[in-house]
């Protein structure tokens, strides 16, 4: 295995899957996809390649539009059929269905906001290069959006949580075990989500090099690629420091030896690893909330916006792009501390008032 960045071989792993789900779609597609590479991640143009999937096999099964031909024998002009009713029908369709594996999904508004937003990307595309006459995307609105309450942790919680990873109150015998050869890891992992708000993608592609104690920074590698310096305060340098000292006596396999978390199989630890020791942790913590790590980093943010008050700050450590994503998160913060505001600016002194009432009245 070669020496690659977790977020090199994912890149590689992701370009892959993605060649093999092209050739599930129609054979036009391709040009789609070969335009919007140069402005969209892997991951993204992988999130279109299977909403177009649900799309295309909607379009096979349900509608008769493609006739007797497969998916990938779809001409071009089959897009120019569709009208906006079937594609609200679609939209229908896609609150409840079942997969060409018969196993049933669920959308709610996000989820077809998403299949929706894909669908236009596709039809704008070849509108736009004139291989098409109509785009009837573009007539059906999106569906509406409701605000969602952010979910995260309270400070008591915070504390709760880090202190359920120390002890391993009420496991088993069997989860005690592994809880005793993990917990040093698994509250490294902890701390550090909560104290730098990392994305669990970002955290678990962390080498050992990334790591630098002397100015208390952590190379990540955001979503679009780009490379920049998180820096962590002392509780994660104590957490990671104590598991280094673990980790410096695990000889792991060939191709993970520059991974900075390792599972118990001595491998790179996976994202859904991550997400199953937050539930594991966090159910013992509160059954009302349901937490994962980008609740965690969602805590994280809330902490450092009430004791900064600079939502410019939080959304550049968070990674926001748009400043107005991490005001719209944090909007009920933000009312909080207008609230507390309103007698902050005295507009007349009251004992200078009531001193020259008094004079006046000797």
């Amino acid at each position: 295995m070669s020496n690659r960045s977790y977020h090199e071989q994912f890149k590689i792993d992701t370009n892959l899957k993605l060649r093999e789900k092209l050739k599930e779609l129609p054979g036009f597609s391709i040009n789609f996809f070969r335009g919007i590479e140069p402005t969209t991640s892997a991951r993204t143009r992988m999130a279109y390649a299977y909403d177009l999937g649900v799309f295309f096999n909607y379009i096979k099964t349900e509608t008769g539009l493609g006739g007797n031909k497969e998916i990938p024998e779809y001409p071009i002009s089959l897009l120019d059929k569709v009208t906006p009713t079937i594609i609200q029908d679609y939209l229908d369709y896609l609150k409840v269905y079942n997969n060409s594996d018969d196993e049933e999904r669920v959308n709610g508004e996000r989820g077809l906001n998403r299949k929706l937003a894909s669908l236009r990307s596709f039809y704008k595309f070849f509108y736009q290069m004139e291989m098409i006459k109509t785009n009837p995307a573009s007539i059906v609105k999106m569906p509406k959006l409701h605000d969602k309450d952010i979910i995260r942790l309270e400070s008591d919680e915070v504390s709760t949580l880090l202190d359920v990873v120390e002890s391993g109150t009420n496991m088993t015998k069997k989860q005690a075990a592994y809880h005793e050869k993990t917990k040093i890891r698994d509250l490294a992992i902890l701390t550090l989500l909560l104290g730098t708000g990392l994305r669990v993608s970002e955290c678990i592609g962390l080498d050992l090099n990334d790591v630098d104690f002397k100015n208390h920074g952590l190379r990540i590698t955001r979503k679009g690629g780009n490379q920049v310096v998180v820096y962590f305060g002392d509780e994660v340098e104590n957490a990671l420091m104590d598991y280094l000292r673990q980790r410096a006596e695990i000889i792991p396999l060939q191709g993970h030896e520059d991974a900075l978390f390792l599972s118990i199989q001595r491998k790179r630890i996976s994202v859904h690893a991550v997400e199953d020791l937050v539930k594991k942790y966090s159910q013992q913590v509160t059954t009302l909330k349901k937490i994962t790590p980008h609740k965690l980093r969602s805590t994280y943010g809330t902490q450092l916006y009430r004791q900064t008050g600079d939502i410019y700050l939080v959304a550049d450590v968070l990674g926001h792009s748009d400043v107005n994503t991490t005001k719209k998160h944090y909007a009920a913060i933000e009312d909080e501390r207008r609230r507390r505001a309103r007698n902050k600016v005295t507009l007349r002194d009251s004992s200078s008032t009531l001193s020259e009432d008094s004079s006046t009245e000797e």
